[in-house]
């Protein structure tokens, strides 16, 4: 199997730009995209353990698997042009994921560095056998994040009022 490159998709902002870069970098060196989204059951392992659901396992590997796909759609309206990829949603730790995945010393490993990504970035840069880029989220001003978090979906569109 030829070099890789791998990206951490969660659909955040940060694992947005990361996918731009990541389909950028595959394109340009003739590699195959790999893109992976990591789930786990809402109420972690230990409890799913002592009390498995098939079904609610199911439904939250779905959602995994739909917010892959959004996150294609919303970067590329579909799949990139030019760039073979496999898309593979696994259940575990993020960090984890990109890692069993990144299995040659060849791959590239292409991380968003934005919230909730910096465990899993932590946990990949110091166990991947390969070369790991990390890619800045956009940057929103202070008072916008303030402003956006009291924003409501009525603010957005007449029809809800």
């Amino acid at each position: 199997m030829g070099a890789r490159v791998v990206v951490g998709v969660s659909g955040s902002p940060a694992s947005l730009a990361a996918l731009r870069v990541a389909v950028e970098e595959a394109r340009g060196a003739g590699r195959v995209l790999v893109a992976v989204i990591a789930w786990e059951p809402p109420e972690g392992e230990g409890l799913y353990a002592r009390r498995p659901d098939r079904a609610w396992a199911g439904h939250w590997e779905s959602e995994a698997r739909g917010r892959l796909d959004r996150a294609f759609d919303d970067v590329f309206a579909g799949a990139p042009l030019g760039v073979v990829v496999e898309r593979w949603v696994v259940r575990g730790s993020a960090g984890r994921a990109v890692c069993d995945l990144a299995e040659s010393a060849e791959d590239l490993v292409v991380l968003g560095r934005g919230r909730g990504w910096g465990r899993a970035r932590r946990y990949v840069q110091g166990r991947a056998g390969c070369r790991v880029m990390v890619v800045p989220g956009p940057v929103v001003p202070r008072g916008v994040r303030r402003a956006l978090r009291k924003v409501r979906a009525e603010d957005f569109s007449p029809l809800c009022s």
